[in-house]
């Protein structure tokens, strides 16, 4: 009996242990990105990189937490070790290289420009966007655009995309440039968006700006970690579980834009 007890004893220290050694990782993400990254009603964290970050921790047997950062914060978060990974549609850039160490691409990307229905822009020049308000989320490769194409125009940038948005819903900008797949979301399922603006003008693909696509970024001395997350993306898209999250949010496969 006594013998009974001391195993039983034993066991349940044992998965105790267990238990308290299970290896959890925290995702960051901004939360302000739909359908990419955005707070629920009830404050929860969803959209698609969410999904796709809370997958990938599954094929790797770990446990996961999502927080949120402000964009401007989000490499410093990463680098002060506030979490181990950043899911938040980041385009792989050789400029963020310096800073962080990046996945294979999650998705491909390009970007857009949007403007008031019937604007009648065609002249995407610097000369022909000379001093007109155009927007753009700062801290972002659009912002690089904006401020390396349209130099003489007036540029105004912001924290989020949604208040990019506000402003050009509010008749306060004549463009903006931003991440194609929210823009589109944005003016055809959002009601300001679907009142107010279109997207105009050819895709924007330039590598120097949407980079290799977009990655998962680590701190550039987590390798493993790195290597971890290439695997389980590639289990995620042999058994099916990124198409069904892909098809969650849209009408295309955005890992290659068909």
């Amino acid at each position: 009996m006594n013998m009974s007890i001391a195993a039983l004893a034993l066991a349940a220290a044992s998965l105790l242990a267990t238990t308290a050694s299970a290896e959890t990782l925290k995702i960051g993400t901004e939360g302000a990105y739909p359908p990419f990254n955005y707070q629920e009603a009830s404050g929860k964290l969803a959209g698609f990189d969410v999904d796709i970050g809370l997958a990938l921790c599954e094929k790797m047997k770990v446990e996961c937490e999502v927080v949120s950062q402000d964009w401007d914060g989000i490499i410093p978060g990463l680098q002060a070790k506030k979490y181990d990974m950043i899911i938040a549609s980041m385009f792989i850039t050789d400029e963020r290289k310096k800073q962080v160490s990046f996945t294979d691409p999650y998705y491909l990307a390009a970007m857009t420009h949007a403007a008031p229905k019937g604007a009648g822009i065609t002249d995407f020049t610097n000369e022909g966007m000379k001093g007109k308000a155009i927007g753009a989320q700062s801290g972002t490769t659009q912002a690089d655009y904006v401020a390396a194409v349209y130099p003489d125009a007036d540029i105004k940038l912001y924290p989020t995309q949604d208040e990019v948005n506000l402003d050009m819903a509010n008749g306060r900008l004549d463009l903006q440039v931003g991440d194609m797949i929210p823009l589109l979301d944005w003016v055809t399922k959002n009601e300001d968006g679907k009142g107010c603006c279109e997207l105009i003008g050819d895709p924007i693909t330039d590598k120097k700006f949407v980079g290799e696509g977009v990655g998962i970024a680590v701190r550039q001395d987590d390798n493993t970690l790195r290597e971890r997350i290439n695997q389980a993306l590639k289990d995620i898209r042999a058994d099916g579980t990124y198409q069904k999250i892909n098809e969650k949010y849209f009408t295309i496969d955005v890992y290659t834009m068909k």
